[in-house]
């Protein structure tokens, strides 16, 4: 049983206050401020005390074995489809605050990313730079943009360029963007539609994996890497044993050369420099493992929300990756996103508080 790794989560999640927005937005925006049902522990997405408690997520983490998160939001996620430019970016602002505030708690443990409005490329600039500048690790965009503002386009190359000189990782999230608008008649359709296909489990997985991968051909082919060789992305809570097959086929067509491209390399090889990705629960990944991904794919937990592997994370980590050699899977567990966040992790490797029981 693997018990000594010294593990970091790379996609861990908050519970927001259902009335967070409209109690913190501005006067004028308050009346537009997002709504959302109180949740009571144990319902929805709330599965933990610690997802709303910074002081009581620390010792759950404890008992996961888990010492240092990396922090998404949880209904800040359906704020990516806001369609109000203005109301989006003080949305956003709010809880850039409010997670500083939560991970203020335990700073050595907990890490915020920002999240950012990216209508208007140059306040996305200023917010990303003001939340460098307050301490945040990285930061998030929408995973599905609108039609007309495509990945493809150069409407994000100033916020790229910033994010590049900042050293600033930008993370795509499943359920972020024009795919989930927030606003409530167009949100209700949407909602219907998800409803439907998730009674189809595959159309539901197809969907997600099918965002994830056009947002990372987007990204890789249309030149974007070329220009910002030392920007980084993360795919997140997508799994990862889908990607080398994606990388492969793009390799193939770019071999072929027969389309117009300015790429100097293959998209595997801008994938391996340029991106990493998140893993949980992902069986498929560990039989390819060392092999591919060693040095991008990163380990999480998703806690505090129900498919979370909390409290056995140790003992999915020893079914998926106790075959790897011991230094590629300290690279998972903790080597990678440590370097990629440039988190403080100690030279010595705490043991967990209790084992994981079996799943």
């Amino acid at each position: 049983m693997v018990t000594e790794d010294y593990l970091i989560s790379a996609d861990s999640h908050v519970m927001e206050d259902p009335e967070l927005w409209s109690k913190r937005l501005p006067a004028r925006w308050r009346a537009d401020a997002p709504v959302f049902p109180t949740v009571e522990v144990g319902q929805g997405f709330q599965g933990h005390e610690g997802g709303k408690d910074p002081a009581l997520r620390v010792e759950e983490m404890a008992v996961d074995g888990v010492a240092q998160e990396i922090l998404f939001p949880t209904l800040g996620l359906g704020l990516f489809g806001i369609t109000d430019p203005q109301l989006q970016q003080a949305c956003f602002r709010v809880y850039n605050d409010w997670i500083l505030e939560y991970c203020s708690v335990a700073p050595d443990r907990l890490f915020g990313l920002a999240v950012i409005s990216t209508y208007d490329i140059d306040h996305a600039v200023s917010e990303l730079e003001r939340c460098r500048d307050a301490g945040f690790v990285g930061a998030s965009v929408w995973e599905v943009p609108p039609d007309n503002l495509s990945f493809r386009s150069a409407h994000y190359d100033a916020l790229w360029e910033a994010a590049q000189g900042l050293d600033m990782p930008i993370n795509l999230h499943i359920l972020t963007g024009s795919a989930y608008p927030l606003e409530s008649e167009r949100r209700t359709r949407i909602m219907m539609r998800l409803r439907r296909e998730l009674s189809d489990r595959s159309r539901h997985a197809n969907a997600l994996v099918f965002q994830a991968s056009n947002a990372m051909g987007d990204l890789i082919t249309s030149g974007v890497l070329e220009r910002f060789p030392q920007l980084r992305f993360v795919i997140v809570e997508s799994e990862a044993s889908w990607i080398p097959f994606i990388l492969s086929q793009y390799d193939k067509f770019a071999s072929r050369r027969n389309e117009d491209s300015s790429l100097g390399m293959l998209p595997s090889e801008y994938f391996c420099r340029n991106f990493h990705a998140t893993f949980h629960n992902d069986p498929t990944l560990g039989s390819i493992l060392p092999k591919w991904g060693a040095e991008t794919c990163m380990w999480s937990n998703d806690f505090p929300h129900p498919n979370s592997t909390w409290p056995h994370s140790r003992t999915v980590i020893q079914r998926d990756l106790g075959h790897v050699p011991d230094d590629a899977r300290r690279a998972l567990v903790c080597g990678n996103v440590a370097g990629l966040y440039h988190l403080p992790v100690p030279a010595s490797l705490p043991a967990p508080v209790a084992e994981s029981r079996p799943a």
